[in-house]
């Protein structure tokens, strides 16, 4: 059992310290060896998970992970609090997006963890020192809502943070307390846990995500394990052996800017992730207001690309036909949870006119031309660039359309400002 510094001998705290050290240089020198953004599908990670060519494809081996709950064999798809509703939260809330998840057909696509983000909890823990679920917006506690989540088909998500106190200041941390945290989190049935960064008690990453991790496989091995360390210290390269998904950015904001960037920062480490681990550019802002419909439709088009967590993050109990029509795109979520796991990645780009593309199962492409010019232009994806033979042809399916056609050598579309064209392509 992992213990608190006050109770270390000095021989503990030397080996742990050593242990941080090398974690920390070990880091370090894979992320020194990451590709740039931009790529052909040639390279070849020193270290990192491998993509061997293997004829005109291309075969990833993705390392042995250390976690393997068994979670996580595709992104998670779900709905969190926290994008649209901070901490503005309530039980009768959690319940009716539940329902709504249900309702709109949600829940059939695979919209299954209704996650609560944080402030649910007393700001104090009792004198056995639990966490206690606030008393004025979730009476009823955490496990009867467990219990009606799951009554409806879908599974609880709760929050909270590697620190003594959590980012609104308003509740507990788990600094200290992970098993018995987890204990807690497990008897009242819940099934995702996000676990912050705030308040860090001048600790290490490692130390506190490991001591978090290290519980989770003991006491919450069905309790998917999303660390939320914000892409700080690279998390990509260590995480695969803590948790099922691990964000590579920082918080998302509902704006163009804020989600290209995301786009971006995340693409780098596409080689990390796989079945059972993801990377994370945060939770879906489609739906919220901020950008239009052409920029959520991007927005979507590259998360799902780019096998990133599809949580969505805006009042489903009232989003109008638009939102719903880019969330539920079964053919776009289809290229998310494809089996074979691999992140597409950015393979062309050109003053700001983007070919992104991977490979899907049973040798097939998935490829987003996206234009984030403010003009509309023409983008021509090069066979050569996503993995294929000039000489092949393919049926394309346009995902958006939901039309077919044939290609050979290249793919070519007009895209207006700031949207997006998306096909899978699947030679003949």
């Amino acid at each position: 059992m992992a213990r608190g510094p006050s109770t270390w001998s000095s021989s503990s705290s030397l080996m742990l310290a050593l242990l941080v050290a090398a974690a920390a240089a070990a880091t370090a020198s894979e992320a020194a060896r990451v590709p740039a953004a931009v790529g052909n599908w040639t390279e070849v990670l020193s270290g990192a998970p491998r993509r061997a060519r293997h004829g005109h494809g291309y075969v990833w081996r993705h390392r042995r992970r250390a976690f393997e709950n068994g979670l996580g064999r595709t992104p998670q798809m779900g709905w969190n609090s926290w994008n649209h509703f901070g901490c503005g939260i309530n039980e009768d809330l959690i319940k009716q997006t539940a329902d709504a998840l249900v309702n709109t057909g949600m829940a059939k696509l695979g919209y299954e963890y209704v996650n609560i983000d944080d402030c649910w909890a007393e700001s104090d823990r009792d004198s056995q020192g639990n966490f206690v679920a606030n008393r004025q917006t979730f009476p009823s506690g955490i496990k009867a809502l467990a219990d009606y989540v799951h009554a409806k088909g879908l599974k609880l998500g709760i929050y909270s943070d590697a620190g003594s106190r959590t980012c609104s200041q308003k509740m507990p941390g788990s600094l200290d307390h992970e098993e018995q945290d987890v204990k807690t989190f497990s008897s009242w049935g819940i099934d995702y846990l996000k676990y912050d960064n705030c308040n860090d008690a001048g600790r290490s990453v490692m130390e506190r995500y490991t001591k978090m991790s290290n519980a989770m496989k003991t006491y919450g091995k069905s309790i998917f394990f999303s660390l939320c360390e914000w892409g700080r210290e690279n998390p990509a390269t260590w995480a695969g052996s803590m948790g099922n998904s691990w964000r590579t950015t920082d918080d998302i904001a509902d704006n163009w800017g804020s989600m290209t960037s995301r786009a971006d920062q995340n693409d780098r480490w596409a080689s990390y992730a796989g079945p059972g681990g993801w990377n994370d550019p945060d939770m879906l802002e489609v739906g919220n207001g901020g950008m239009t419909e052409a920029e959520y439709r991007s927005h979507f088009s590259i998360w799902a690309l780019a096998k990133a967590p599809l949580l969505i993050g805006c009042d489903v109990r009232s989003m109008s036909q638009q939102t719903k029509d880019i969330l539920s795109n079964s053919e776009v979520i289809a290229v998310n949870q494809d089996s074979l796991g691999v992140q597409g990645k950015k393979a062309q780009s050109s003053n700001g006119l983007e070919v992104w593309a991977g490979p899907l199962s049973n040798n097939r492409k998935v490829v987003v031309l996206w234009n984030r010019q403010g003009y509309q232009a023409t983008i021509t994806a090069q066979w050569s660039s996503i993995g294929l033979a000039s000489s092949t042809a393919v049926t394309a399916r346009d995902l958006w359309a939901h039309s077919s056609f044939s290609a050979q050598g290249q793919l070519s579309a007009s895209v207006a400002p700031h949207d997006c064209k998306m096909y899978v392509l699947t030679p003949k």
